[in-house]
C-alpha cells in the first residue's frame, strides 16, 4: 500500500469513527493497544490500535477527536510511530510524559464527554480518567458498542485451535494443588473468590496452554477461582480436549465467555466477596459486579506471584530448553560470519528468517515467544525494531547488527539478545559495546538481601552509561514464564515501578543496552534466575548460553573481575554448547568462547 492510500484509508477510518461520535454526543473516543484480555499481545482480529492508525507497537494508544487525533507512544516507539502513523492525521506525544488523559483534560473544553470502552481498561485506569477529567468538568462515558468493531467489516476470524494439555513433567504441580493453594490465599484475603483475566494465569493454573494468541501459548477466556479452588473457566468450549476435565480433575467448570455477564449477576445477588486486580483485570466485569451487588476487594491477581516463583521440575526444564535454544543462537551467528566472510550479505528479514529456521530443527519448540527484532546498523537504535513493518535493510558493513529472538519450548521460554559486528569495529563500537556489557556483568555479579526489588539494582546495570552522561529509555530486565509470556510480572529491574521484591526462583531478564540514533544499537541480554545463597543473601544464575561478540570488547576498559567473569561466562558457553554443534559450527564456537587477556 502506498503512502497516500493508507494516508486515505486511515482518515476514512477516522471519519467512520467520528461519525458515530457525534450520534453518541461524545467528543473523543479512547483507542488503547490493548484488547479485553488487557494483555500485552493481541491476536489480529483484536488489533483494533492498527486498524484505526496503522501503528504496529506492543504499547501506546490513539485519542480521537472530532477535529483531531493524536497518538500516545513510549520511549521505544518514538522513531516507529512516525513511519507508520501519518503526521498529517495524528500529533504525536509521549505515554510517560503526557498521557492520553491528562492530554485530553486540557484540550477539550468543559462539558465534553470522552467515551471509552471499559472492556479495553483497567479499573484502576477507569477510576483516575474519570476523576482528573472530573476535576476539568468533563464527563466519562461507557460505551455500549465499540466503534471500532461496527465499522471493521473485515475483521479476521479467531484461530480455532485445540488447547494443550501440560503434565506435571513440565509443571511439576497439579493443576488442583495449584488451585487449592491459590484459593487458600484468596480466602486470607477476606474474599469468596477472584477474578481472574489475565490469560497466562488462566493457563498455568489448569495446565494447559493454547494458540489463540502470537507468541503467547493460551486461551483466550476469563475465570473465577473460588476459595475452595473450584474454577469457572469462560472460553470457546470447542477448543478443549475430550480428557481435559481428568487432567485438570474436580472443581473445574466450562462456560462461554458470553455467560460471564450473568455470573457477574449471581454473584451480586449473593452480595460475594469479590478480588479483583484494578491493575490489570478490565473495568468492565469490575464495573458490572459492582452494579450487581459484589463487594470488590482489591488486591494482587493471586496467580501472578507463585506464578512468577518457579518450582524445581519448571527450573529444570527452563534450563534444558535454554541450553538447546543457545545451540541454535550459536549456529546463527556462527552462520552470519561464514556468510559475511564469503561476501554475502542479507537483509533483517532474511536473516530473521534463518535464525527461526535453526530454532525450528529443536525438540519440543511450539512458536517463537515474540517477533524477532533483526536489526542491521541504523535500525538497531529502533530499541522495538520490526523488519516486518517496512522494507528491511541489509547488512552494513564495518557497522552492528541487533538481534533480539526467543522461542517458546514445552519446557520454558527463551528471550536473548546478541549484537555483533559486520565487518571490522569502530572504535565508538567497541568503547560503547562494552560499557553496556559492564553493566551486564555488574547485574549477573550482584548480591543483594531478601526483600530486594529490580528498581534497587536497575542502577548497577547503568552506572558506567550514566558516568559518560548517557542512558537508555527502557527497563533493564522482565520476568519470563515457564512455556508463557516471555513478559511476565510482577518482578522487573527498572528506574521506576512497583517495588516487588526478587525472590527465589524468579526468571527475569538483564538486558541493558545503549542507541545511537540514525546510527546503531547495542544491547547484550541474558536470562538469569534469581537463588538464594548458603549464607541466606540472594544472587542471580545466568541461564541463556551463548557467545558475546568479543571483538567489540575494549579489555583494557573492563577490570580483572569482569574478564573473569567474561571468560568463565564463555567456558560455561562452550561446555554446554559444544556437544550439541558439529564441524564448522563447533570451531567457529571454540573460537568465540577463547579468553579475552
Amino acid at each position: 500500500m502506498t503512502t497516500t492510500e493508507k494516508l486515505s484509508q486511515v482518515q476514512a477510518r477516522l471519519e467512520q469513527v467520528r461519525g458515530m461520535l457525534g450520534e453518541l454526543k461524545l467528543d473523543a473516543f479512547v483507542v488503547p493497544r490493548a484488547d479485553e484480555y488487557l494483555g500485552e499481545y493481541v491476536p489480529p482480529q483484536n488489533e483494533r490500535l492498527e486498524w484505526i492508525s496503522g501503528f504496529t507497537g506492543s504499547a501506546g494508544g490513539a485519542v480521537i477527536l472530532r477535529d483531531k487525533a493524536a497518538m500516545f507512544v513510549d520511549g521505544r516507539y518514538t522513531l516507529q510511530v512516525r513511519q507508520q502513523v501519518p503526521d498529517a492525521l495524528f500529533e504525536f506525544h509521549h505515554l510517560i510524559d503526557e498521557p492520553p488523559i491528562r492530554w485530553l483534560a486540557t484540550a477539550l473544553k468543559p462539558g465534553s464527554r470522552v467515551g471509552v470502552d471499559s472492556r479495553m481498561h483497567t479499573l484502576a485506569f477507569y477510576d483516575a480518567a474519570r476523576t482528573l477529567l472530573g476535576k476539568h468538568s468533563i464527563e466519562l462515558v461507557e460505551m455500549a458498542e465499540n466503534p471500532i468493531d461496527r465499522f471493521w467489516h473485515d475483521r479476521p476470524e479467531p484461530d480455532y485451535q485445540m488447547a494443550m494439555l501440560l503434565g506435571e513433567n513440565y509443571t511439576g504441580e497439579s493443576s488442583l494443588s495449584k488451585r487449592e493453594r491459590i484459593g487458600a490465599q484468596i480466602g486470607k484475603a477476606g474474599a469468596d473468590i477472584a477474578l481472574i483475566s489475565q490469560l497466562d494465569s488462566i493457563a498455568w493454573l489448569l495446565n494447559i496452554r493454547g494458540a489463540d494468541v502470537p507468541h503467547l501459548p493460551v486461551l483466550l477466556g476469563f475465570a473465577t477461582l473460588e476459595s475452595s479452588g473450584d474454577m469457572v473457566l469462560y472460553t470457546d468450549p470447542r477448543k478443549l480436549p475430550n480428557d481435559f476435565s481428568s487432567h485438570v480433575g474436580r472443581g473445574v467448570t466450562i462456560q462461554t465467555q458470553e455467560q460471564l455477564a450473568q455470573a457477574l449477576q449471581s454473584l451480586g445477588a449473593q452480595h460475594t466477596r469479590v478480588l479483583a486486580d484494578p491493575d490489570n483485570t478490565n473495568a468492565w466485569s469490575q464495573l458490572r459486579g459492582r452494579e450487581a451487588g459484589c463487594e470488590l476487594i482489591t488486591g494482587q491477581d493471586p496467580v501472578s506471584l507463585p506464578k512468577a516463583q518457579k518450582n524445581p521440575v519448571e527450573l529444570a526444564g527452563i534450563r534444558n530448553c535454554h541450553v538447546r535454544d543457545g545451540s541454535a543462537v550459536s549456529r546463527y551467528l556462527a552462520w552470519i560470519d561464514r556468510e559475511v566472510a564469503a561476501g554475502r550479505l542479507y537483509n533483517e528479514a532474511q536473516l530473521a528468517d534463518q535464525l527461526e529456521a535453526f530454532r525450528r530443527e529443536l525438540s519440543d519448540i511450539h512458536d517463537l515467544s515474540f517477533d524477532t527484532i533483526s536489526a542491521a546498523g541504523a535500525n538497531g537504535a529502533l530499541c522495538h525494531y520490526n523488519h516486518m513493518n517496512g522494507t528491511p535493510a541489509e547488512l552494513e558493513m564495518n557497522n552492528l547488527y541487533l538481534v533480539d529472538s526467543g522461542g517458546q519450548y514445552s519446557d520454558g521460554t527463551t528471550d536473548i539478545t546478541r549484537t555483533v559486528v559486520i565487518g571490522e569495529p569502530t572504535a565508538e563500537h567497541r568503547r560503547m559495546f562494552t560499557l553496556v556489557l559492564k553493566g551486564h556483568i555488574a547485574l549477573a555479579r550482584a548480591v543483594f538481601p531478601k526483600g530486594t526489588s529490580g528498581v534497587q539494582l536497575d542502577v548497577l546495570a547503568r552506572q558506567f552509561l550514566w558516568q559518560e552522561g548517557l542512558d537508555y529509555d527502557h527497563g533493564t530486565g522482565h520476568g519470563v514464564g515457564a512455556f508463557l509470556s516471555v513478559h511476565e510480572g510482577p518482578q522487573r529491574i527498572s528506574k521506576s515501578g512497583p517495588q516487588q521484591a526478587l525472590l527465589p526462583g524468579m526468571v527475569i531478564s538483564n538486558e541493558p543496552g545503549y542507541y545511537q540514533e540514525n546510527c546503531f544499537g547495542i544491547r547484550c541480554e541474558n536470562l538469569v534466575v534469581v537463588r538464594e545463597r548458603e549464607d541466606g543473601m540472594l544472587a542471580f544464575e545466568t541461564i541463556t548460553f551463548a557467545p558475546f561478540d568479543t571483538r567489540l570488547v575494549e579489555s583494557d576498559m573492563m577490570t580483572p573481575e569482569e574478564l573473569d567473569w567474561l571468560n568463565t561466562y564463555h567456558q560455561a558457553v562452550r561446555e554446554k554448547i559444544s556437544p550439541l554443534l558439529q564441524g564448522d559450527d563447533r570451531s567457529w564456537l571454540e573460537n568465540a568462547t577463547r579468553a579475552v587477556a
